[in-house]
C-alpha cells in the first residue's frame, strides 16, 4: 500500500527540475537571435567589429552581414542579367528564372493589386521581393542566418511600405483628399469621432501585420528545425534520431516553400495597401 509522503514528492520534484537545467538549450536561440559573432564551428569563430558614432552602437552584427551579401548577391544577378540580355533577348539558366520571377510580380501581384498606374511601384515591389526572397534562403545553406527573423528587419521593410503607401495615396489623391478618402463616404455623422480614429490606427496595424508575419513565420521555423535536431542530445539516445532527421528535413523542405511564401504574402500586401491608397475609390 502506498503512503504519502510531502517530502517524497517534494525530492521527485526537486529531482526533475534539476535534470531540466542541466539541458542547456541556448544553443537554440544563439543561432536564431543576433549577434556579433559569425559562429562556423568547428572551423572557427569570427567576431565582428563594434563600432560607435556620437554614442550610437552602429556595430556589424551576423545579420547585417548576411543583409550585406543578400546586397551583393541581388546586384551581380541582376548586373549579369542585363548584361546577358544584351546578347540576347532569349534568356537561359538564370535570367530565365529571374525574367519568370519578375513577370510573376508584376503580373500576378502588382498589376491586378493596383491596376492602372502600377508601374511607377513596381521596382520597389520587385526590390521587396526579392531582398526577402534572397535572405530568406541565406538562412537556409549551412552557416547562413536569416535577417529576415530579426523583427528589427521586418519592422524597416515595412515602416518603408508605409511610407511608399502614404506616398502614393498621397501623390495620386492630394494631402488633404487622401485623408478625407480614410473615412467611408455615407457615414452618419454622429459615427465620425469613432470611425476617424479607427481608420486613423487601420493605417498603422497595417505595417505592423507585415512586420511581425514575416518576423514570427521565419523564426519559427528555424527554432522548429533546431528542436527537432536537438531531441537527439536532449534525450540521450541515438534511438530517436532516425525519426529526429526525418521530421526535419520534412520542415527543411517545408521552409524552401515558406521563405518563397513568405516573399510572396509580404510583397502582395504591400502591393494590395498600395492600391487601396492610390485608388480610394474603390
Amino acid at each position: 500500500m502506498w503512503i504519502y509522503n510531502p517530502n517524497t514528492v517534494s525530492d521527485t520534484v526537486k529531482t526533475v527540475v534539476e535534470a531540466t537545467k542541466k539541458q542547456d538549450t541556448s544553443w537554440i536561440m544563439h543561432h536564431v537571435l543576433d549577434s556579433r559573432e559569425l559562429d562556423f564551428t568547428p572551423f572557427g569563430i569570427v567576431h565582428l567589429p563594434e563600432l560607435h558614432l556620437f554614442g550610437i552602437d552602429i556595430s556589424i552584427t551576423k545579420h547585417v552581414v548576411f543583409m550585406w551579401l543578400a546586397l551583393v548577391i541581388l546586384v551581380v544577378t541582376f548586373l549579369y542579367v542585363a548584361r546577358t540580355y544584351r546578347k540576347s533577348l532569349v534568356p537561359r539558366g538564370v535570367t530565365n528564372l529571374t525574367e519568370v520571377l519578375i513577370v510573376f510580380v508584376r503580373d500576378e501581384i502588382v498589376k491586378p493589386t493596383i491596376g492602372k498606374g502600377y508601374e511607377r511601384f513596381l521596382p520597389y515591389l520587385l526590390t521587396v521581393f526579392f531582398f526577402i526572397l534572397t535572405c530568406n534562403f541565406l538562412g537556409l545553406i549551412p552557416y547562413g542566418s536569416t535577417a529576415t527573423s530579426n523583427i528589427a528587419v521586418t519592422a524597416t521593410l515595412a515602416v518603408i511600405s508605409f511610407i511608399v503607401i502614404q506616398a502614393g495615396g498621397m501623390m495620386k489623391n492630394g494631402v488633404f483628399g487622401y485623408l478625407k478618402g480614410l473615412v467611408p463616404h455615407g457615414i452618419p455623422i454622429w459615427l465620425l469621432p469613432i470611425m476617424i480614429p479607427v481608420e486613423l490606427l487601420g493605417l498603422f496595424t497595417k505595417p505592423f501585420a507585415l512586420a511581425v508575419r514575416l518576423f514570427a513565420n521565419m523564426t519559427a521555423g528555424h527554432i522548429v528545425i533546431l528542436s527537432l535536431l536537438g531531441l537527439i542530445f536532449i534525450l540521450h539516445t541515438y534511438f530517436v534520431a532516425p525519426v529526429s532527421v526525418s521530421f526535419t528535413l520534412f520542415i527543411f523542405f517545408l521552409e524552401i516553400l515558406v521563405a518563397l511564401i513568405q516573399a510572396y504574402i509580404f510583397t502582395m500586401l504591400s502591393s494590395l495597401f498600395i492600391g487601396m491608397a492610390v485608388h480610394q475609390e474603390h
